[in-house]
């Protein structure tokens, strides 16, 4: 489906639903006014009855509005006017959006509202095209009876004097809400359809759509590697391991090259160091971190973003078998580091550790990496906050300021070297555990080991990439966290 812009009045454009925000203590001029002449003045009675207060996300159906083209208004409050900003504005579409595609067929037509303090046109149109792109689609699709249904069809309203920003709008906030839906599907699906070799597949297929290059490499090209670290985590798996390379070159030749490198385990047992059933059963996600590299480089790609990135996904299985990695086994990783194992169920670093050491050789200027690595980062910043960690203060603050502009929240954690301290092993260069205390920060200083001096940043989204329910603005599921803030990152590098 394609998004139309148009630039017609409210009460005249033709869809199943209308779409129009209003904010608390409304402005009841210009277009509003007229959608409330066309309604005999409903609306304005309702706002004077209390009954459409605009408070944030607040829906108010209209079933009946025969002064419309449209077959039925749909009200939703934007919050305060002084205080919408592009998250807000998101929750309130998201939350109308999933509302009309609760039913089949729907089509609509979303008003962008004339007064954005503090929003342009462009971004605005963007929040509602990714609306009307991730909204309909939930982690429900093997269903008979999904809760929500792809829409027929979709248009955003523009003043005249806004059409052109519209449109380049919606052409953005479609390709990052496609992008968005990629990582939530290879997310949700379960662990039988979306393993390392079908995942590498369905990069490879994306990839060639989008017109970048995919390389995909099997055992044999891993052992060639020396990727002992990653090769020991799947060696308990019937299914081999892969790790994909997604390379785009929108920047000059000699420009700095952007590496995007996900944790990809696409199910986590636990080993040898065996998960209980309740913590099993999310373990489908422990593959987010690749699926987001995967959705956020293709999305750079598409948007035709001036700069050279390059995706990596390390896939692997974590499972248990008599050829399971043990307790005490002694890993050599890419680089020529040893590795004490007293964790099998910390073994997304220990894939890490080879991929980063890849991209390091193969050119990469700044790394950024994603994983779901700990539950420990979730003890200390909740479900909805990413952790950041970094060797280099002033690449974390660009992410760290990506990611606010992104509407993402992220905090820095510390990098004190002490925390190395925990690693230190008697028969290895270092073991894989830090012990109970620090968890997703020694879990950092174990990923420093492996990126040299390139600036690097971590990103623990073992919190906020899985939603453990639905909301009304979101599915629960994958959430495809930070594919935003790293579009928002490579954006500011060209």
């Amino acid at each position: 489906m394609e998004i139309q812009v148009s630039t017609q009045a409210w009460h005249e454009a033709e869809a199943d639903w209308l779409v129009v925000g209003v904010t608390e203590s409304p402005d009841l001029s210009g277009s509003f006014a007229a959608l409330d002449a066309s309604l005999g003045g409903s609306l304005s009675r309702l706002v004077e009855a209390g009954d459409l207060t605009g408070k944030l996300a607040e829906l108010l159906p209209v079933l009946d509005a025969p002064g419309l083209s449209a077959r039925r208004l749909l009200a939703v409050g934007l919050g305060k006017a002084d205080e919408l900003n592009g998250e807000r504005f998101c929750k309130a579409m998201m939350t109308a959006v999933r509302s009309v595609a609760s039913k089949k067929d729907r089509s609509l037509a979303l008003a962008l509202p004339e007064s954005l303090s503090g929003l342009s046109t462009a971004d605005a149109a963007a929040i509602a095209a990714r609306a009307i792109v991730v909204g309909p689609v939930g982690q429900d699709s093997l269903k008979t009876e999904p809760g929500h249904h792809p829409l027929a069809a979709a248009t955003v309203l523009t003043p005249v004097d806004g059409e052109a920003d519209a449109k380049a709008g919606v052409t953005k906030g479609t390709i990052i809400g496609e992008a968005m839906n990629l990582t939530r599907n290879l997310v949700d699906l379960p662990p039988e359809m979306i393993y390392p070799e079908s995942f590498a597949e369905r990069a490879s297929e994306a990839a060639a759509a989008a017109g970048v290059s995919c390389r995909v490499l099997g055992q044999s090209e891993l052992e060639a590697e020396k990727m002992g670290s990653l090769l020991a985590v799947a060696q308990g798996s019937d299914r081999p391991p892969r790790v994909v390379i997604v390379e785009y070159k929108g920047g000059k030749a000699d420009a700095p090259t952007l590496a995007i490198v996900g944790k990809g385990v696409t199910f986590d047992s636990g080993g040898l160091s065996l998960k209980t059933s309740e913590g099993m059963l999310t373990m489908k996600c422990d593959m987010a971190g690749a699926a987001t590299a995967l959705g956020a480089t293709l999305a750079i790609a598409r948007l035709g973003l001036p700069v050279n990135v390059t995706g990596y996904m390390g896939l692997v299985e974590n499972m248990v078998s008599g050829n399971s990695y043990k307790l005490g086994d002694i890993l050599t990783a890419r680089n020529g580091v040893t590795i004490e194992v007293q964790n099998t169920d910390a073994e997304g670093r220990l894939v890490l550790a080879d991929v980063l050491s890849y991209a390091v050789d193969n050119g990469a200027d700044k790394i950024i990496d994603l994983a779901t690595l700990t539950g420990a980062c979730v003890v200390a910043l909740g479900e909805d906050v990413t952790g950041v960690f970094s060797n280099n203060q002033d690449w974390a603050d660009a992410v760290l300021s990506a990611a606010k502009t992104a509407g993402e929240d992220a905090w820095q954690l510390p990098m004190f070297d002490h925390y190395a301290e925990l690693l230190k092993s008697d028969v290895a260069d270092c073991r894989n555990i830090g012990g109970r205390w620090g968890g997703a920060i020694t879990a950092a200083k174990f990923l420093e080991k492996f990126v040299g001096e390139k600036p690097w940043v971590h990103l623990d989204i073992a919190g906020p990439s899985f939603a453990s329910s639905n909301k009304g603005h979101r599915e629960g599921g994958s959430t495809a966290c930070m594919v935003r803030t790293l579009i928002e990152v490579a954006a500011t590098l060209g």
